[in-house]
């Protein structure tokens, strides 16, 4: 009498398969944020995350997408809900058909039939501070980079060379020191 194979099947798919490998955050952060963000009606976290890129620069400094609420049983004609700050929401209102149409271009389908907007506060992104400047170069260093001839090394050598020569003093402490 033979068994069968199907039990050790069945056990394999259900659990899951796991990688041994270090998964980037990026790569995790879809998985985490799914259920929330379908608590509020977004089927994709993308439109969230992504909104400068599909209204423009201008119109996501003041507005942002709060929920898209779908019909009973469809995946289309929804109603996309903005939250628009002060006296934007009018302009906002006068630009629906076209928020609307740059909306189902990004889905690739008609997901989104008309826009419903609503006044609150929108948070503004902080644009991210410039790098800091270069620290000067020993010229006893300087000198001897003077002659790789591929800019981007010599750059890297630079940068290498600056961490190196930064002084003891600028490393910071980390962690309880007793």
């Amino acid at each position: 009498m033979k068994k069968t194979t199907s039990s050790r099947t069945r056990k394999s798919e259900q659990t899951p398969r796991r990688s041994m490998r270090a998964r980037p955050v990026a790569e995790l952060v879809p998985d985490v944020g799914r259920a929330t963000f379908r608590k509020f009606g977004f089927v994709q976290h993308s439109v969230v995350s992504r909104w400068s890129e599909i209204v423009g620069e201008r119109f996501a400094g003041v507005s942002a997408p709060e929920s898209i609420r779908f019909p009973p049983g469809k995946r289309a004609e929804g109603v996309l809900t903005l939250i628009a700050g002060g006296a934007h929401a009018p302009m906002l209102q006068h630009l629906g058909p076209e928020i609307v149409e740059r909306v189902n271009r990004f889905f690739g389908y008609p997901a989104i039939a008309r826009v419903a907007i609503r006044h609150g506060s929108v948070q503004r992104r902080q644009a991210a501070p410039p790098p800091p400047a270069p620290t000067p170069i020993p010229e006893e260093l300087g000198e001897s980079l003077r002659t790789v001839a591929d800019p981007e090394l010599r750059a890297v050598l630079e940068s290498l060379a600056a961490g190196v020569a930064k002084k003891s003093t600028e490393i910071p402490m980390l962690g309880k020191i007793s």
